[in-house]
């Protein structure tokens, strides 16, 4: 844990008593404030009191008596509306903050020099934290691992200078860190998401630059126009900005050059790293998160040789483009993680073709139109649960289908017509462009299905190695 002392002697509210909020309490408390908690759900209040926190209605407090209101990221804090706690915090003058903020002034009060790197994007934020923390700790580097992938980040240990914290950070949580000032800054991509909680695609994108504003060093992927600009902003604000592209050369910056990792200066350019062959970097979008994750490795002191070490040994996230393991030339490929077209892009994109594609849940607006491009990649197609019929008229004359019904039915199939394909390297892939409601509780759970049904198959060899789940 890292105990909070720059509220020591102060009265701090904490609404939203989640495994955030709750490590709030817990770092405040044990660094002297007095701490008043709640939630509007009775669960968060029950979880709040077993812990021995004071658990008061908020609505009866005198809100001039508090130093901040630290706010769960979950909760709204403009848009649709802020929340009534936000709205009664405003009107007595009380700042409004989140958890990373808490760990931001911890870290410059008790060890300002500490290797701290944040990272961000609408696509990719999770893979690229685990990879860069695995790289640190690859290299024999004490990394502390979190944020919004896994564990709190008061949770953690406590900021010092041979520790390295790298954390995820969602939109959320960057809105409630107004002094957020890491060592390297990660931007990876802005795309519209989140618009019901950040009113405009514009104040989206201007919440995510916060995260790099106030870097040490701003490592940016330059593949979008909200990115780009960013990029622009900054260097001409006089700050420390490294660019980076999956797409075309950048110099000075970092870059991918067939499936190396390349550096470039103004005056010549040095491969850093080759991906061929790791599975778990596989596609373009896994080529920008090593290029970020080089970037930072860099900044933080790494040499090139410790970050082709780590690189070569991740294992991945769970349900994300995950290798679960082969029979025979058959690859198996646990990509639940991929509620919409989009996210399954990424993942066709990633195989030449013979995939045997799982697809299907519940439906996203657009259905799997977007995907017609990848089509000719694909051997034969799965359907399983509510977008069944709809998928079937997309696929229509284009794509082999056959209904399945259940995720069971269709990975028996699936491996069945795969191990009998005359393709040199078939896979099975399952990335269904839909969200699990209609079968499973969540992507996770119906990854870990699938995962249970491809080890029950005879002669099948698991691959695979644990890792981590971000919440969301």
């Amino acid at each position: 844990m890292t105990p909070v002392s720059v509220f020591s002697g102060k009265q701090v509210a904490v609404f939203g008593l989640g495994g955030s909020g709750l490590a709030c309490c817990a770092a405040l408390q044990a660094g002297g404030a007095q701490v008043i908690a709640y939630d509007d759900q009775a669960p968060g209040r029950d979880a709040a009191l077993k812990k021995g926190f004071e658990v008061r209605d908020l609505h009866g407090i005198d809100w001039k008596q508090l130093a901040a209101l630290v706010l769960a990221p979950g909760v709204p804090l403009t848009h649709p509306e802020p929340h009534w706690t936000v709205k009664l915090a405003q009107a007595a003058g009380v700042e409004v903050i989140g958890d990373i903020e808490l760990f931001c002034r911890e870290r410059r009060a008790h060890a300002p020099r500490s290797p701290f790197a944040a990272i961000t994007g609408t696509n990719g934020k999770s893979t690229t934290t685990a990879l860069l923390a695995h790289v640190v700790a690859s290299s024999g580097r004490n990394a502390q691992v979190g944020g919004n992938l896994g564990t709190p980040i008061l949770a953690l240990e406590p900021p010092a200078k041979d520790r390295t914290h790298v954390i995820e950070c969602s939109s959320y949580q960057i809105d409630l860190s107004p002094t957020l000032d890491p060592t390297v800054g990660i931007l990876l991509n802005l795309t519209p998401d989140h618009l019901d909680r950040h009113g405009t695609m514009e104040h989206y994108a201007a919440v995510k630059e916060r995260l790099v504003a106030r870097s040490d060093t701003a490592v940016i992927a330059v593949e979008d126009e909200y990115t780009r600009a960013i990029a622009e902003r900054l260097e001409q604000r006089g700050r420390n900005v490294i660019r980076i592209s999956s797409r075309e050369s950048v110099s000075p910056g970092i870059f991918l050059d067939g499936t190396t990792i390349v550096r470039a200066t103004e005056c010549d350019a040095e491969p850093i790293a080759d991906l061929d062959g790791i599975g778990s970097l596989r596609g373009r979008h896994n080529a920008q998160n090593a290029a970020a994750v080089i970037a930072a490795a860099l900044t933080l002191g790494l040499t090139p040789q410790e970050i082709r070490a780590g690189l070569s040994t991740f294992p991945g996230l769970a349900h994300r483009l995950e290798e679960l393991g082969r029979k025979g030339k058959v690859l198996f490929v646990n990509d639940s993680k991929a509620t919409n077209a989009d996210s399954t892009e990424k993942a066709l994109s990633s195989f030449e073709g013979g995939i045997y594609w799982i697809v299907g849940g519940k439906p996203k607006e657009g259905g799997i139109a977007p995907l017609k491009p990848y089509f000719p990649r694909i051997a034969h197609a799965y359907l399983i649960g509510e977008s069944s019929d709809a998928f079937a008229a997309t696929l229509e004359g284009q794509v082999p289908y056959t209904r399945c019904g259940t995720l069971e039915a269709a990975t028996e199939k699936a491996a069945a017509d795969a191990e009998k394909s005359q393709q040199n390297q078939p896979v099975v892939l399952l990335s269904p462009a839909c969200a699990s409601f209609d079968q499973f509780r969540n992507f996770e759970i119906r990854g870990e299905r699938f995962r249970e049904l491809v080890r029950a198959i005879p002669g099948f060899q698991d691959l695979v190695s644990k890792g981590l789940a971000s919440k969301g």
